[in-house]
């Protein structure tokens, strides 16, 4: 498993962002955001602002749980052709927001 540091450098790059686009994200110095993510020991809520930056949460996952966790997170999210979730030849209100607002369904 990746550390804590590797999790946040690589969700920063996943995001195109650089290392000087963080500290204005959240708050922090430059020297201070190179050195947190090189090999820094960040504080609590220092973690929670890169976090907040990074448009992520932080939680614990308790270990008997993290198979659970990341399972459902590798899932790849399947519908089967009897899952349609359209219903056929019905036109959506985008298509035009006037229909039916005079009572008539033709």
């Amino acid at each position: 498993m990746k550390t804590l540091l590797q999790q946040i450098k690589e969700r920063r790059l996943f995001l195109g962002l650089k290392q000087n686009d963080m500290p204005l994200r959240i708050g922090v110095s430059r020297q201070q955001y190179q050195r947190l993510e090189a090999k820094g020991n960040p504080r609590l809520d220092t973690l929670e602002l890169i976090a907040k930056g990074l448009n992520s949460e932080m939680m614990l996952i308790p270990s008997e749980k993290i198979s659970a966790v990341m399972a459902v997170l590798n899932e790849v999210p399947t519908v089967s052709p009897t899952q349609n979730t359209f219903k056929e030849n019905k036109p959506q209100l985008s298509d035009d927001p006037w229909a039916g607002l005079l009572g008539d369904d033709s």
